[in-house]
């Protein structure tokens, strides 16, 4: 924000109502998507309001210490910082799910992945054993938890503050039984047990894109959870060689992928002797999830 923008909101009179249009404004002239819908979450975390508050309102004059609050959120957002982590949530699977910068900001594609997984989960619906690799936030750990509440469910990851925020969202959540959480690199610290059902969301972003992406994910969200190494497929390589020393015979593995890689996942898992390989679209009707069955003891 300009030192005279900066000077205008302290020095004059601002309602809701002006602060809102002038944010609005602002963001849709910088490219920021659904700037309105922005701008509303922006001010309503400030001032403590839901977004039907703001409207309700829109003529309270705001105070100086609101506007304070107000200014340093929109001076982040305009420097690309993403609106999840300004917000220190995200909604997921219908769950509010804490975010900040040691963990990836759950996406609506995401969502395929849980889909999927219930789905196919769905002839041991009652009772089974589940690992969530990369599980980070462990949205898709706790989403799972709480449609298969009479299975045990296990999230892992490599990194240790993405864990802290995954056991903090699980408090949060609460009432959610057999969850529970381990620092592992995918397979190598795991007790030795097979599981039904595996769901991953590894890094998959090959390494040479990561300077290509939206400033919001390359300058704000951790590049541990996304570098995928030359071509994208190097953690997903790992998870599939490796999967079927975990899996109960029929146990199902879930990957999510970039929507480029169906085909090069489905490769892996067909050469591995995964069977009933099946590519599932997200939201906007790109290939986001390859799931497979292992038919084999061991």
């Amino acid at each position: 924000m300009s030192e005279s923008s900066r000077a205008g909101i302290a020095s004059d009179v601002w309602t809701i109502r002006r602060l809102l249009t002038w944010a609005t404004e602002d963001f849709q002239r910088r490219g920021i998507e659904s700037p309105r819908l922005e701008a509303e979450l922006l001010l309503g975390h400030a001032l403590g309001m839901k977004r039907i508050d703001l409207i309700l309102q829109f003529g309270i004059v705001l105070s100086a210490g609101e506007l304070d609050r107000i200014r340093e959120l929109l001076r982040r957002r305009r420097s690309s910082e993403p609106s999840a982590y300004l917000l220190g949530q995200r909604e997921f699977y219908g769950i509010p799910i804490r975010v900040d910068r040691r963990v990836l900001i759950p996406r609506p594609d995401t969502e395929t992945l849980v889909q999927v997984a219930i789905e196919r989960s769905r002839p041991r619906s009652a009772h089974g054993r589940a690992l969530d690799l990369c599980t980070g936030s462990g949205c898709v750990a706790i989403a799972l938890a709480k449609h298969r509440t009479g299975w045990s469910m296990l999230g892992t990851d490599i990194s240790d503050e993405a864990l802290q925020v995954a056991e903090d969202n699980a408090l949060r959540v609460g009432n959610i039984w057999g969850l529970g959480w381990l620092r592992s690199d995918l397979f190598a610290e795991i007790p030795t047990q097979r599981f039904d059902l595996i769901t991953a969301n590894p890094p998959y972003i090959p390494t040479d894109e990561l300077s290509t992406l939206d400033a919001t994910i390359r300058n704000f969200e951790p590049q541990l959870a996304l570098d995928g190494g030359p071509d994208g497929l190097h953690i997903i390589r790992r998870i599939v060689h490796e999967a079927p020393e975990w899996l109960e015979p029929d146990g199902i593995v879930a990957i999510e992928i970039a929507f480029n890689q169906a085909a090069a996942v489905t490769g892996l898992l067909n050469a591995r002797g995964f069977v009933d390989v099946a590519c599932n679209k997200d939201y906007g009707g790109r290939d986001r999830v390859v799931s497979a069955r292992w038919a084999k003891s061991g």
